[in-house]
């Protein structure tokens, strides 16, 4: 990584010079710098809607980048090691279904774990292939989804050799790292591309104490998403290449479903902090592992409570574990993790990531300080002397493995009937259904309903879970292929 060069923000200067020229729009959008919807500035200020702007010479175009963005991500794929990197603006789901439409047509097969993000699910719907799930093993204790073992990746290969990727999650949403440099040495020696969702893993590029980062170890291609652990404004993250893939193909794909109106609001705050993590990244990320670690330290000396760590790492489903993951499991004090992350918001203010049946996850990143640490420690432990319940072992897990029947695109397109969930037992699933976040599918197009599936969810949305996919907002139905 070149430093000197990473001092530069060209499209955010580009933005400031245009800025300071007070050029009459006769273009869109329409607010025309705010002067059109008052009440527009007043949410979010001038200087912000003054930069809410249309392509133009002078700010470049997303869709073919020739100047200022071409040369910001440049400086992009510098830092991060890449060969080539790709501004997003739809989420790091437009970056995840940009890889697997880059690397998969309808008909062929692409190696992944269930435990995906939708978007990945969503792509294989869109293209047409065929997963070949390793099924992860489940923690039985804390409930959660491991990594890809390295075994089981060699064996859905052998079994599956016209495969055209290998897909893994680095980290997962609970700081869980599979044996990825060995996982893309596999992939690539039987000429299958290695494919990285790093939406939890901007922080592994800028630390080397952290687990190992997707473009260091030569996958060909990553999503990295910036807007969690980076910094940038939501909605933005960056798709990282690797020096052997086509990146020309992969522009077009890119241009599929990328918008033409890109946010130059969402453009900016990648550059912007694309330059802050390469110039400050190893020292702020530092502070947000000693944060991550003291506050996992606290929680575990409450009682009740287990904020886990390195000690799962085990050389094979745990191959690695990040740190800055406050990953905490809570059914020790009687109460799943929706119950206690409700609890932290309603009563005391404080809004974590998520909560799913037995774990919380409090997002610690470069934004964060101590006494938010302190904050939410006190809470945790008032919650445990104020609302522990006796124990309960029902529906420890967040992930159950599911039997696939047909291909998520077959199912989704198939002719369907929506009937009572409780009457869904061994009918074949023809939407999606989840928890979100973390947005992993309990079901997914083209997968067996079984009665633990069926209970699992109910006690899900019983417990508060936020529930989405199903055409029925109420999950009193389900849609399931017609018989």
């Amino acid at each position: 990584m070149d430093i000197e060069k990473q001092k530069s923000a060209p499209l955010y200067e580009a933005l400031e010079r245009f800025r300071k020229q007070r050029v009459v729009p006769f273009d869109v959008p329409g607010h025309k710098r705010g002067r059109g919807n008052p009440e527009l500035v007043t949410l979010l200020g001038e200087k912000c809607v003054s930069l809410d702007v249309n392509s133009m010479k002078p700010l470049d175009n997303l869709c073919h980048p020739v100047s200022v963005i071409y040369e910001a991500e440049k400086l992009a794929a510098d830092a991060f090691g890449a060969a080539q990197a790709y501004f997003m603006v739809g989420g790091t789901t437009s970056a995840v279904q940009s890889m697997v439409l880059s690397a998969c047509k309808a008909g062929d097969k692409i190696i992944l774990p269930r435990n995906v993000h939708k978007s990945v699910i969503n792509a294989l719907v869109l293209c047409g292939a065929e997963p070949v799930y390793v099924n992860p093993e489940v923690d039985n204790h804390i409930g959660i989804a491991l990594g890809m073992q390295l075994e089981q990746v060699e064996r859905a290969i052998k079994e599956h050799p016209e495969a055209t990727a290998v897909f893994v999650n680095n980290p997962t949403y609970y700081g869980i790292c599979s044996d990825l440099r060995s996982i893309v040495k596999l992939a690539h020696e039987h000429n299958m591309l290695a494919l990285v969702d790093e939406a939890h893993g901007t922080h592994l590029y800028f630390n080397d104490t952290l687990p190992v980062s997707a473009m260091e170890t030569g996958a060909d291609m990553a999503a990295v998403s910036m807007h969690k652990s980076g910094g940038s404004l939501t909605q933005s993250s960056i798709l990282l290449l690797g020096p052997n893939v086509n990146s020309r193909y992969v522009e077009q794909i890119i241009n599929l479903t990328q918008t033409t109106s890109a946010s130059y609001l969402l453009l900016s705050s990648l550059d912007i902090s694309r330059r802050n993590l390469a110039l400050r990244g190893n020292e702020s990320f530092e502070k947000v592992k000693n944060l991550a670690e003291y506050a996992r330290s606290e929680i575990n000396s409450i009682g009740g409570y287990y904020a886990y760590g390195k000690e799962l790492v085990n050389n094979s489903s745990i191959y690695d574990y990040d740190v800055t993951k406050l990953s905490v499991y809570t059914r020790d004090i009687g109460l799943t993790g929706i119950e206690v992350y409700d609890l932290l918001r309603d009563e005391y203010d404080i809004q974590i990531e998520f909560g799913d049946i037995g774990n919380i996850l409090a997002y610690i990143s470069i934004g964060d300080r101590i006494q938010e640490i302190e904050r939410l420690v006190g809470a945790l432990e008032d919650i445990k002397r104020l609302w522990s319940k006796p124990v309960s072992t029902m529906h420890n897990a967040e992930y159950i493995t599911p039997i696939v029947a047909t291909t998520p695109q077959r199912a989704f397109y198939a002719e369907k009937e929506q009937i009572p969930i409780r009457e869904t037992a061994g009918r074949i699933c023809g939407e999606f259904v989840m928890c979100y976040p973390p947005g992993i599918p309990i079901l997914a197009p083209g997968e067996m309903i079984t009665k633990e599936i069926i209970d699992y969810t109910l006690y899900s949305k019983e417990k508060g879970c936020s529930m989405q996919g199903p055409e029925d907002g109420n999950l009193e139905k389900l849609n399931v292929i017609k018989e």
